[in-house]
Order: C-alpha cells, then structure tokens, then sequence
C-alpha cells in the first residue's frame, strides 16, 4: 500500500529560551519503519524539515514549517491512505486546518491519525476533523494492523485494539491496547525518510548541540502516575526497557551512516534500574564510538550516585535533566511526584562532582499552589544554584488532555456551571 505519513507544522514560541526546541519526530519516524517492514511504500511530508527557517506569525503565536496550503500541494498524488501526528494539543487548531484540507483534496483517501494529542483527546479530535481512524496510545502494533487490513481490503476495525474509528454517524473507540514487552523486536526508525542535517543545520535538537544529532528511545513508559503527565494514560505504568546493547548498537549505526555525534534521549524516565544504565554505560565504553548523549527531557534521580554519574561522564554523558516540579513536599504529594528532597540533592551532588550540565525543571502554577508552596519552590532553587546546578527551567502550569489533573479541572468547571444543575 502506498502510504504517506505527514509532520504538520508546529506552534513556537520565538522569544522562549529553551533546550526543548522542536526536532525530529521519533514516533513518527518508528511508525514509518514498522511499515516499511510491512512492505508498504511509505513516504514522510514533513513540513518542518521542508522549511526549518520559516516562522509566520499566527494571531498571537508563531507557526514553523510549511503552511497547510503548501503541504496539501505537495501530497504524493497516488497515496492510498495518510498518516498525520501531532503531540501537543496546542498545535490542534493548526493540524485541525490541515485535515481538513486533506480531506478537500482527497476526499476518497483514509486519514488516520496518531500520537500524543490524538490519545488524549480522541473521540474530540474526530468530531472536530474529518478523521478516518485513530490510533492510540503505543502505536506501531495498531497501525501495523490497520494498514494491512486496508491494503487487503478486508479491515475490521472492531477487531483492532487500540483503534477510534467510524460507524456511519459513531464514533467508536476500541478497547486499549495491551502495551508491547517486545520492544527490541521493534525496528530502528527510518530516519532515511527525514532531513537528519537539515533539522541539525537549523537548530531543530533537543538538548545541548554537540555535533549532528538524532534523537534515541531506549526505554518506554513509567511506572508512575504523576497527576499533569499523560504518561499514565497514554502508556500505563509499564516501563519496559530495550537491552542496553540494541541501544548502543542503535547508536553505533546513526555514527556510520548518518555521521552523527550526539544523541538526545527522549524517554520519559531512562534511568529506573541501575544495572539497566551500568550495562549501557559499559557497553558504549567498550565499542569506543565517543558521542555524546544527554537526557535532556528528564529523569529519576533515585540512583544518580557516584558510580553512575561517573560512567554517565565517562561514556559521553554531558547533561541531565531532574524534575521535582515543585519546593514544597505537599504539592509533590498531591500531583502524586514520588521524590524526596534529600534524593535529588543527593543526585545533584553526585552529578555536579563529575561535571554533568544539570537541568532542574519546576512548574509555577498547579491549581491547588498556594504562596506557601511558590515560596518552598523559591527556597529549593536557591539550594539548588548553590550546588552547582546549571539551569533552573521554569514551567507555568497548564492542563494536558487526559490527565488526572485535567479530569479534575474538567469537573471542577462542570460543577460551578449554571447548567450544571
């Protein structure tokens, strides 16, 4: 089957100084390669890596990327289905556009849709666009069997974990997916299908810029349920980590081919088990391949200790990203953060005596802060300057579809509404 998957243009913030910059998209590029291995002749419309220096404004935002106009131009004429991503839902207005103007062009195609934003907020998504199917939450076993059922055109939908789709005038919404434990089953993304240096040569990278940079997944999932994070709803609270040694054969591919040096890994939390992030460790030291790698999305700090952070500096490690959120003990308790005070700064401590960049993320702002807590956040950064830490990254709280704290939010509102009653 002919299938083209389509990277939609995203909202930016111009005046935001941040390491989290928009890159190249990793669950896109591991859906491609899932049906490639298929058989499927799959193509990428990317419309960030066709134009990484184009910023429009956009009312009072700014997009990156080629316009929705542009990209409806340039789709492949014989495509037999679409794929369209979108992570955040503040770019939904934008990928809203895009559908629909897909869908003018080419009225008889499917349009699926998938990531982040589409799990979240499903069965809106669909009211909203002319959506064919949805795919939902880990995606390439689902997607996998709904192209295939399209190509044979045989599908049953009904029959497909994890999948939205429409009955006449219902949308119906099929029962979750069981996460996958085989995911070093799970081919390498098919990076040959985007613009690796166009996204380096632009700044489009997540993380401290140490050479050509391609991002890495080494582990899915975590087993926490913290109240402003999709995780728990999107993945479970599974974590399941690839073998260290795939992962660094990964990496010692992207060197080869690619000539990339530095890799940013995009897990939701990498380091939960010690002998997981020792083997790597060892594992890059033994095959000499000096890169860089960083985790600049975040992660556990429980068993950052000096033998850790000595192999994490040994082995190219350059930065790490902790996330406590908040100063105050009784916010991290109620958004269910399961961190103590004294371990992260055991692990800053660790991280600084081995020469580790070191990100500390706060959010300002969760519906029940009270001044109290704003100030034990205050107090905390203060510490935290002290130790050594590089960068204070401050976040202003707003809800994620799909959280426990948007739920909250949702039926607060529902409850204080005049119809309500």
């Amino acid at each position: 089957m002919r299938v083209q998957l389509v990277h939609p243009p995203v909202y930016v913030n111009v005046r935001a100084l941040t390491a989290l910059r928009p890159g190249l998209p990793l669950g896109l590029a591991y859906v491609a390669a899932v049906l490639e291995k298929a058989r499927h002749q799959v193509s990428v419309l990317d419309a960030v890596g066709a134009a990484p220096d184009r910023v429009t404004p956009d009312g009072a935002m700014h997009r990156l990327g080629l316009t929705p106009e542009e990209l409806v131009a340039r789709l492949d004429p014989a495509a037999e289905a679409i794929g369209v991503t979108n992570m955040w839902s503040f770019s939904w207005p934008l990928v809203r556009e895009l559908i629909q103007r897909i869908r003018a062009a080419r009225p008889g195609v499917p349009i699926v849709a998938g990531g982040e934003h589409f799990t979240g907020l499903t069965r809106e998504s669909m009211e909203q666009a002319p959506i064919d199917y949805v795919v939902r939450g880990e995606g390439e076993e689902t997607a996998a069997q709904l192209f295939a059922g399209l190509a044979r055109g045989d599908l049953d939908p009904a029959t497909i974990p994890g999948l939205a789709w429409r009955r006449g005038g219902e949308i119906v919404i099929n029962e979750p997916r069981e996460r996958t434990r085989a995911v070093d089953e799970i081919p390498w993304p098919a990076w040959h299908l985007f613009d690796v240096r166009g996204y380096y040569d632009h700044a489009l990278i997540t993380g401290l810029d140490a050479g050509l940079t391609i991002p890495i997944l080494a582990t899915r999932g975590c087993p926490y349920s913290c109240t402003y994070c999709s995780s728990p709803r999107m993945w479970t609270t599974r974590w399941v980590p690839r073998d260290p040694l795939d992962v660094v054969s990964e990496i010692e591919r992207y060197v080869r081919d690619f000539g990339a040096r530095n890799f940013p890994f995009q897990d939701l939390t990498a380091i939960i088990k010690k002998d997981w992030i020792v083997r790597f460790c060892r594992e890059l030291l033994a095959r000499r391949l000096d890169v860089t790698w960083q985790f600049p999305s975040g992660t556990r700090c429980e068993v950052i200790d000096d033998e850790v952070a000595g192999l994490l500096a040994a082995s190219g490690g350059r930065s790490l990203a902790f996330a406590p959120e908040s100063g105050s003990a009784e916010t991290r308790a109620k958004v269910k953060k399961r961190m103590t005070e004294e371990g992260l700064l055991d692990a800053v401590r660790a991280s600084v005596r081995h020469g580790l960049n070191l990100t500390v993320f706060v959010v300002i702002g969760f519906p029940h802060d009270t001044a109290a807590d704003l100030a034990e956040t205050l107090r905390l950064a203060k510490v935290l300057a002290k130790l050594g830490v590089d960068d204070l990254a401050i976040g202003f709280f707003f809800p994620i579809p799909s959280t426990e704290l948007y739920d909250q939010l949702v039926a607060s509102a529902a409850s204080r509404s005049p119809t309500s009653s």
